[in-house]
C-alpha cells in the first residue's frame, strides 16, 4: 500500500520536499492559500518560488486544506513559523498521521518550538511529531542536487517511516531522536546567518565569517544542552551542516538579508526590495527570549536582535562582539 502525504504550504522548501516525497514514490497533495500558486503546481511547476524547475508526477494541489489532509499518512507543515498556531486552529489533522515540521523558528511570545506548538494546538502526541532539518537549500534539492538531512522523532519507528517516504537518489535522510537539538539548530542558524551576512555586506573576509559561524555554533549548543538536547546533534547535519549552508550560500534568504543590512539598508528597505522577510528577522526575538528564560548567554543573537530593532548598526555589532571580555573557548 502506497504512502500518502499532505504538504501544507507551497513555498520553496515545502515544494522541494514535496518533490522529494513524490520521487520516493509517495503520493502528494499540496495545500496552498493562493489559487494561482495551486494552479501552477497542478500545471507542473511552482514559478513563484522555484521558477524553471519542473515538478515530478505524483503531486497535485488544492486550496481546500481538508481535501489535502483527509486520508494522509504523513502531514508536512511548511508554513511560516509565526503562522503555525493560527493555521493549526483551523485544520483537523488526521488522528494517526505522522506530523512533520519543516519550519525553522521559535514562536514569538510563547518561545515554544514548532514541535511544541504542534502538540499544544494540534493535539498530536510526541511519538507522531517529526522534525526535518539539515543543509537543505530548497532550490538545490528541487534541482536534484545531492543533499542529506535529519529526520528526528521521539519514536524511532515514526522517524523511519518518514525517512523512507522521502528517501531518493539525491535526498538522503538520517534519523535520530533528538527533536530539541534538531529544532534549535534550525532556528538559531538563521540568526547567525544574519550576522554573517552583515559581515559580508561590510566587506569583511572569511576569517570574520568563520569566527561568527563557529561562535554561533557554540551559542546554539549551549542553549540546546541547557534545554535537554544531545551535544552531538550540533556537530551533525542539523547543526554545523545547516549552519554552514545557511551562512555561506547566496541562496540563503537570511544571509542575503544580513548582507543588505551590512551595506547600509534598513530592515524596512530590505523587506521592500526583496518582498520577503527572512525567518531570522522574526525569530531572533523569540530565540533571545528563550535563551534569557533558560539563563543562557547568546551574545551574537543579542547583537543581531539589537540591529534588527534599530538599537545598533552592523558596525557596532562587530565592535560589540570583539570587545567582549576574554574567556576560555569552551565556556
Amino acid at each position: 500500500m502506497s504512502t500518502t502525504a499532505a504538504v501544507m504550504g507551497t513555498g520553496s522548501w515545502g515544494t522541494a520536499f514535496a518533490a522529494a516525497l513524490a520521487d520516493a514514490g509517495t503520493a502528494v497533495t499540496m495545500w496552498g492559500r493562493r489559487a494561482d500558486s495551486v494552479a501552477q503546481i497542478n500545471a507542473g511547476s511552482n514559478e513563484d518560488y522555484l521558477p524553471g524547475i519542473p515538478l515530478p508526477d505524483g503531486i497535485r494541489a488544492t486550496i481546500d486544506p481538508q481535501e489535502a489532509l483527509t486520508e494522509a499518512d504523513i502531514v508536512v507543515l511548511a508554513v511560516p513559523s509565526q503562522t503555525l498556531r493560527a493555521n493549526l486552529a483551523d485544520w483537523s489533522l488526521p488522528s494517526r498521521a505522522a506530523v512533520v515540521s519543516l519550519m525553522k523558528g521559535v514562536e514569538l511570545g510563547t518561545t515554544k518550538r514548532m514541535s511544541e506548538v504542534i502538540m499544544d494546538v494540534g493535539g498530536v502526541s510526541a511519538d507522531r511529531v517529526v522534525v526535518v532539518s539539515g543543509p537543505n537549500l530548497a532550490k538545490e534539492i528541487a534541482r536534484k542536487q545531492p543533499a542529506a538531512s535529519v529526520v528526528a522523532c521521539a519514536d524511532p519507528g515514526t522517524a523511519d517511516r518518514v525517512a523512507a517516504a522521502c528517501h531518493t537518489a539525491y535526498f538522503r535522510p538520517y534519523t535520530n531522536q533528538d527533536v530539541v537539538g534538531t529544532e534549535l539548530g534550525g532556528a538559531v542558524k538563521n540568526v547567525v546567518a544574519l550576522a554573517v551576512g552583515m559581515a559580508e555586506g561590510m566587506g569583511m573576509g572569511d576569517n570574520t565569517k568563520a569566527s561568527i559561524i563557529t561562535r554561533g555554533l557554540a551559542e546554539t549548543a549551549r542553549l540546546g544542552v541547557r534545554l535537554g538536547a544531545e551535544p552531538t546533534t550540533f556537530m551533525g547535519l542539523a547543526g554545523v551542516g545547516d549552519l554552514i549552508a545557511t551562512c555561506m550560500s547566496p541562496l540563503s534568504r537570511n544571509r542575503t538579508f544580513g548582507e543588505n543590512l551590512g551595506k547600509g539598508m534598513s530592515v524596512a528597505e530590505v523587506i521592500e526590495v526583496t518582498r520577503q522577510t527572512a525567518e531570522g528577522v522574526k525569530s531572533c526575538h523569540s530565540v533571545l527570549d528563550l535563551a534569557r528564560n533558560a539563563g543562557v548567554e547568546m551574545p551574537i543573537c543579542e547583537a543581531v536582535t539589537s540591529v534588527i530593532v534599530g538599537q545598533r548598526t552592523p558596525e557596532e555589532l562587530v565592535d560589540l562582539l570583539m570587545s567582549r571580555t576574554r574567556k576560555h573557548e569552551r565556556i
